[in-house]
């Protein structure tokens, strides 16, 4: 019985650590999805991995979210928070390495 409770809290602990699938990929689905020729299963997993690298989560989350709607990302730009600019610096860096990483 105390093995299968140590087992059972290992699963458990594990389990609650671990990254969720849903929110991963969200760069590399946002590219699918995307209306761009370029946009290929090859070059929007290249920039998913880029973006694992250069973006926290969170990052990608909101940046999955320009694909479909590029004017929040000018609206970000335009923001006069310090967090917005760090994560327009964060976005630029990533895009200049998707660049010359994936191209």
């Amino acid at each position: 019985m105390k093995q299968f409770l140590l087992i059972a809290f290992c699963v458990t602990s594990i389990s609650a650590m671990a990254p969720q699938a849903v929110d991963a990929a969200q760069i590399k689905r946002a590219c699918l999805a995307s209306d761009r020729t370029a946009a290929t299963r090859t070059r929007c997993s290249c920039i998913q991995r880029v973006a694992n690298q250069a973006l926290t989560r969170s990052d990608q989350k909101t940046v999955a979210k320009w694909f479909t709607n590029p004017h929040q990302a000018q609206e970000l730009k335009m923001s006069q928070t310090a967090r917005d600019d760090a994560l327009w610096d964060r976005y630029q860096a990533f895009g200049q390495m998707a660049q010359a990483i994936c191209s």
